[in-house]
């Protein structure tokens, strides 16, 4: 007598191999096919305060789990839209992390974006501290122009800092170098910075536009995604310390009056209508300073419904 039970494996969350979103391993760079690639870039030599971003790709994978949806996709009844339904992701596992050596851990990141350039995906990099950007934004030489949206506390536009030129406050300052990057858009940034007024003045030379969380709120977030340039392929980097510490806690140089996380959600999902996103990181979640876990569970939670977003419009 049959009492309708499925057959197979349940596979719940806290079961298995904590792959991102449980998606397939593909430790084979070079025999990628997929439309979107996780790579873990777990270097967090650049902090100037708190470390423990190394530990984040991990952390983001095993909450990923939770969201872990198979076959099914999600579905979101205010969209009445199934998000990830046949989704080819891929997890590439991390870059090869050098301890010390800053520029070869940041070649090898570099070379698992261009491998997944190559292979015509959407590269996914889970930071690692956001000095993991630059490595990610040299990777796509050849491949621009591009704009770039940042979400973030702080500016990243420091050009060098007793010689320093490649830690996680210069990300913003190494892109707008490059002339593939035709320009920025800060949002979050806020409060008491890390960049001293001469930065800014920089980075609005270099044409960033450059918005608080207030500024987003007064103006509200149709009209933050109406200042991106028309017609731009995006990519896009998320800083974890651009939400409020009061749901993310667990990152290095955490900063009060941050983001929500609906107002990220709605403002990636406007910019995944409107614009070709060609690229993604997330970075400086420190999984250690969040014993709850909130921080890896809405990092996982922002990126599992941003590539169903992009998979979305694209199609």
């Amino acid at each position: 007598m049959s009492h309708g039970y499925e057959t197979g494996r349940l596979n719940l969350p806290f079961t298995g191999i904590a792959t991102f979103g449980k998606y397939p391993y593909q430790p084979d760079w070079d025999a990628i096919d997929a439309d979107v690639c996780i790579l873990g870039a777990p270097f967090d030599a650049g902090t100037q305060w708190r470390a423990g971003a190394r530990f984040g790709p991990r952390g983001i994978r095993e909450a990923s789990t939770l969201f872990s949806f198979g076959h099914a996709g999600a579905y979101d009844h205010e969209d009445d839209v199934t998000y990830l339904d046949g989704a080819r992701i891929v997890d590439l596992g991390d870059a090869d992390i050098i301890h010390t050596d800053t520029v070869q851990s940041h070649a090898n990141i570099a070379h698992g974006v261009r491998r997944i350039l190559a292979a015509g995906a959407l590269p996914v990099v889970l930071g690692g501290d956001h000095s993991v950007n630059i490595p990610c934004i040299e990777a796509f030489a050849g491949h621009g122009p591009l704009h770039i949206v940042q979400i973030d506390a702080h500016l990243d536009f420091v050009d060098a800092r007793h010689g320093v030129t490649r830690g996680h406050g210069n990300p913003m300052r190494r892109a707008a170098e490059k002339d593939y990057v035709t320009g920025l858009t800060q949002l979050g940034i806020r409060n008491v910075s890390s960049t001293a007024r001469e930065g800014y003045e920089d980075a609005r030379r270099f044409g960033s536009d450059i918005q608080s969380v207030r500024q987003v709120r007064a103006m509200g977030v149709a009209a933050a995604a109406d200042r991106v340039p028309a017609g731009a392929d995006l990519y896009l980097t998320i800083d974890i310390d651009g939400f409020d510490p009061s749901i993310a806690p667990g990152t290095g140089t955490p900063s009060h009056g941050g983001f929500l996380y609906y107002e990220v959600l709605e403002l990636i999902a406007l910019l995944a209508k409107r614009h070709r996103i060609v690229g993604i990181d997330l970075v400086e979640v420190a999984p250690d300073y969040d014993p709850t876990g909130s921080t890896s569970i809405l990092a996982a939670q922002l990126l599992l419904n941003t590539i169903g977003r992009i998979l979305h419009a694209r199609a």
